[in-house]
């Protein structure tokens, strides 16, 4: 060997090494992906087939093989990628979020007024409409996803462990994203033999899982069912669906109204601002409550949430009376400190003469008496809506301003 080659020889040998632990590292990595996918591949759920498929293919809303929003959405994804690295330093708590003590036993006692909502965290809450229970996208898994120990994780318990639910009369899935369709629940609420409604080929997801088809009602906007005396109403949102990258829009999104024993509720399901909203109040509201999200929004994605001005307007537009923020303070999945929602949403309520009600996720009330605004959450700085607007596009606001559009940081 000559000097030259002698003096390399020792970098040559590393480099040797370097690509074995390389490739033994891809390889482990590799086998890795490959156990997550098989261990979590019933949760992924199932695609549409014989009839469901072609109840699906007869949608308006159904377009050249995928469901699709009359106003498209906008995603920037060099300014996603960028939110990245400039995600608020309070994206999750720093200590877990507090619940309300003594949930389940207050339920026990029928609302006054036949009315009641029981937030429960993230979408999901409890309605009691007369004698019908509802439940709203049911998620109590510790993760928003079926890949043990992988996705967002929850900020706090479920603060109704499953087991001490009242008996559910109905539960309503918006649509099948990880955070609002969650099979471990699913599958333990069907065994108490509750009926589920769902927009167009959700129902693939339940019956994989186990739901007898004959609980499973499946609606497209604007079509209804009745579950006892309550009515319920599909209404269009302004969303996606998808639990893996190869089945986005095989199924539909909706918000639901529900409509019975002298009452009426709005959920808005996940969605950003669309003309629609105007029609689903003229049409079906007033309401005496609604459920808006207002959380997990971005600029990147203006069109895929409201953000906390629009989901005011969307209260307005719907005609709502009581408004109950929802989407936010149990997984983190934006760029968003996490008491920026409240804050924000209080702001423009102010502004716009809007009654709010902020409960701590357990915590009950009855919108014909709702609850004292008390902020449980801590004191975080928060950008406004000045400082971070969220305005989606495709949609003529009339005045073009936002409730507290006009309004800078208040004090705590």
């Amino acid at each position: 060997m000559s000097r030259t080659g002698a003096r390399f020889a020792p970098f040559r040998r590393l480099w040797f090494w370097v690509k074995r632990a390389s490739l033994a590292l891809a390889v482990v990595l590799g086998l890795a992906a490959v156990a997550a996918l098989v261990a979590g591949w019933r949760g992924f759920g199932h695609r549409a087939t014989g009839a469901r498929r072609e109840r699906i293919e007869r949608s308006p809303e159904f377009h050249d093989g995928k469901f699709r929003n009359p106003q498209p959405m906008v995603n920037d994804g060099w300014l996603m990628l960028r939110g990245a690295f400039h995600a608020d330093a309070n994206v999750r708590p720093a200590a877990p979020v507090p619940t309300a003590a003594g949930a389940a036993a207050k339920l026990r006692v029928p609302p006054a007024s036949g009315l009641r909502v029981t937030w429960l965290g993230h979408s999901t809450a409890l309605l009691e409409i007369g004698a019908t229970r509802v439940l709203t996208d049911p998620q109590w898994s510790d993760r928003a996803t079926p890949i043990a120990g992988m996705g967002p994780l929850r900020t706090h318990p479920p603060p109704i462990p499953l087991a001490e639910l009242p008996p559910i009369d109905v539960v309503v899935v918006s649509h099948d994203h990880y955070d609002h369709l969650d099979m471990a629940s699913v599958q333990a609420l069907s065994a108490r033999g509750v009926t589920f409604v769902v927009p167009l080929g959700v129902g693939a997801h339940l019956a994989y899982w186990g739901v007898p088809e004959a609980r499973i009602t499946e609606l497209d906007w604007w079509e209804r069912t009745k579950v006892g005396e309550l009515e319920i109403v599909c209404t269009p949102s302004r969303h996606a669906s998808g639990r893996m990258i190869v089945d986005d829009g095989a199924k539909l999104w909706a918000g639901f109204a529900f409509i019975g024993a002298g009452h009426r509720v709005y959920y808005s399901g996940d969605t950003g601002l669309f003309p629609a909203l105007r029609e689903i109040g003229e049409r079906l509201g007033p309401f005496e409550l609604t459920l808006i999200e207002v959380g997990q929004y971005g600029p990147a994605w203006p069109d895929w949430h409201l953000g906390p001005e629009q989901a005011v307007l969307a209260h307005q537009w719907v005609r709502g009376g009581v408004m109950l923020p929802v989407h936010w303070g149990t997984f983190s999945l934006a760029y968003h400190g996490w008491t920026e929602p409240p804050e924000r949403v209080l702001a423009a309520a102010r502004a716009a003469g809007v009654t709010v009600a902020l409960p701590k996720p357990g915590e009950s009330f009855e919108p014909a008496s709702p609850l004292p605004v008390v902020r449980w959450w801590p004191s975080l700085p928060w950008r406004t809506a000045s400082e971070a607007p969220i305005v989606a596009t495709q949609v003529d606001r009339g005045s073009g301003l936002l409730p507290g559009d006009e309004l800078r940081r208040t004090n705590h």
